[in-house]
């Protein structure tokens, strides 16, 4: 099986040297643990690798998404513009026009507007960041997991990408995700948190699956590091 490095510092080495190319990967996490870092420093690495990636950002607009990664010292223009990254967004009215349009029909609509976009860059690379929100409707959770299963199955077939999505975690649970159905079809599945010592907090990254890896189930501290992105720090296994 042919792999994708993650080119996040210190990671590959832990699961067996990056991602199996044309699966997708569950980032979960509660809310401000580094999962869109996570995510976008793994479209630059391969954007600087010449793998072009796509970027479906679904709960922030385009210029603050943009402007953010700018103040991180992440310039994402150079490579918008040269077509080794294209930043997508759903368009403002798309909830309201698939609400009450069934399962098939909403995954059939993302789907291929992922794989037009994906084709036009030659992407090989694809973040979702977070999946939830691409659920629409005030809809039974049975109905949600059908719609998720739905999303991510399609992705796999009619993309081959090598995915990331990103699932928030509810504060205070011990989900891995928000639906409890994402970590059974992803191929592996990486949760970020915060961890207090002493009274000093901590990122943490639990390793949590890698299905056909020899990667073992295990916690590391991890930094945020201003225009280099999630640093791994492989000699400090927590657990």
């Amino acid at each position: 099986m042919e792999l994708v490095e993650t080119g996040i510092e210190g990671l590959d080495a832990l699961i067996g040297g990056g991602f199996i190319r044309g699966r997708t990967y569950l980032i979960a996490g509660e809310t401000g643990t580094g999962k869109t870092i996570l995510a976008l420093n793994y479209l630059l690495h391969g954007a600087a690798k010449g793998e072009p990636g796509a970027y479906l950002l679904v709960d922030e607009d385009y210029e603050s998404f943009v402007e953010g990664a700018k103040a991180f010292g992440w310039d994402l223009q150079p490579l918008i513009k040269n077509g080794m990254l294209s930043i997508v967004t759903l368009l403002p009215d798309f909830v309201e026009r698939v609400r009450s349009k069934p399962v098939e029909t909403i995954v059939d609509s993302i789907v291929e507007s992922l794989r037009e976009e994906v084709e036009r860059l030659g992407a090989s690379r694809l973040v979702i960041d977070p999946i939830a929100p691409l659920v629409v409707g005030e809809e039974s959770l049975v109905k949600m997991r059908e719609y998720v299963r739905s999303l991510l199955i399609n992705i796999e077939r009619k993309i081959r990408t090598t995915t990331l999505v990103t699932s928030e975690i509810p504060t205070g649970t011990s989900q891995l995700s928000r639906f409890g159905v994402e970590e059974f079809l992803a191929t592996g599945v990486l949760v970020l948190g915060l961890r207090s010592v002493g009274g000093r907090y901590t990122r943490t990254i639990w390793i949590r699956k890698m299905r056909w890896s020899p990667a073992e189930p295990a916690m590391y501290e991890f930094e945020i590091v201003p225009g280099k992105g999630i640093s791994v720090k492989v000699g400090k296994r927590l657990a």
